[in-house]
């Protein structure tokens, strides 16, 4: 098996992007929860908090944003996004891991492991330097999405399901079920933070927000039948950028601990940046074309 451990990306502060907004049911929502064993509740309840209200768990989000995302960039290249349910095709399998361990052994140790953070990182691919792997950590991390109580009025829908004969194409005999919904028009709160991300890397995940915000990307289960659509309306995009320059990183610090952090004058507005990490995205991935392509032959026989 591959070493597991977090090669570092985290040890220097360079930059964080904070984002806020609500997520909108467009249509119910069904996330459920294990097979409830009340014999006079629903069979398959959703997912709830302490207080028996709804919960999108934070993975459920981020795990549809990354399968949206890795789908796009495979069409591009597919090692721009290896596979994270088959280790044969991750972009660091356990032998190149022993390579690269093996390529810096001649290195003085006390620069090896910095050496060998650089190759991992350079041979990952791009979705899970974003997202996370095995052998990195995730820049990307995102809240469970707490149910707004304004629009929240203590009732689910009930709804029916049957499994179908696939030889009769009929219901089949004792297989009929009941699930909860979350209802339309159903808002959560969405708070999501990146740490350390570079330019292209925030274009990605730019790109993946906005496939939320225009209803592409749903939730959940019983997709085929409709349910799961979505909307995400960003509020606030905080952005700030120490890399460099230490004065900035003490002034945002203090900043931090002696006011409102919503006031704090070194965030930058990160919606004013998203044209230019998406214009880096797209840099990126047609470098990463040009790489690929394969090198024209001398036609003149030279």
């Amino acid at each position: 098996m591959l070493d597991t451990c977090k090669y570092p990306m985290f040890d220097t502060f360079k930059n964080r992007l904070e984002i806020r907004g609500k997520l909108t049911t467009i249509t119910a929502l069904r996330i459920s929860a294990d097979r409830s064993s009340d014999p006079t509740g629903s069979d398959l309840p959703v997912i709830k908090d302490a207080l028996d209200r709804p919960l999108i768990p934070g993975s459920s989000f981020k795990g549809a944003l990354r399968s949206r995302l890795e789908s796009f960039l495979r069409g591009i290249n597919p090692k721009l996004a290896a596979n994270p349910a088959i280790e044969a095709e991750w972009s660091i399998t356990n032998d190149l891991h022993n390579q690269l361990k093996e390529e810096v052994e001649a290195e003085p140790v006390e620069t090896r492991d910095q050496l060998l953070t650089e190759k991992i990182i350079q041979k990952t691919d791009l979705v899970s330097r974003l997202f996370g792997s095995p052998w990195i950590a995730s820049k990307f991390q995102v809240r469970d999405l707490t149910v707004d109580p304004d629009t929240w009025f203590d009732q689910y829908e009930e709804r029916d399901g049957v499994a179908i004969d696939r030889d009769t194409e009929t219901a089949a005999v004792g297989k009929l079920y009941d699930f909860q919904v979350v209802p339309a028009a159903t808002e959560f709160e969405f708070r999501a933070v990146v740490e350390n991300a570079e330019p292209h890397e925030l274009g990605l995940l730019m790109i993946g927000l906005h496939q939320f915000a225009t209803e592409q990307i749903p939730l959940g289960g019983g997709r085929s039948r409709g349910l799961g659509v979505v909307r995400l309306d960003i509020d606030k995009m905080r952005w700030i950028d120490v890399e460099g320059d230490p004065d900035k990183l003490i002034t945002y610090l203090q900043a931090l601990v002696s006011g409102d952090a919503d006031e704090n004058s070194t965030y930058e507005d990160g919606k004013q940046h998203k044209d230019t990490w998406i214009q880096a995205l797209i840099n990126h991935l047609r470098e990463n074309i040009a790489k690929s392509s394969p090198t024209p032959q001398n036609s003149s026989g030279d």
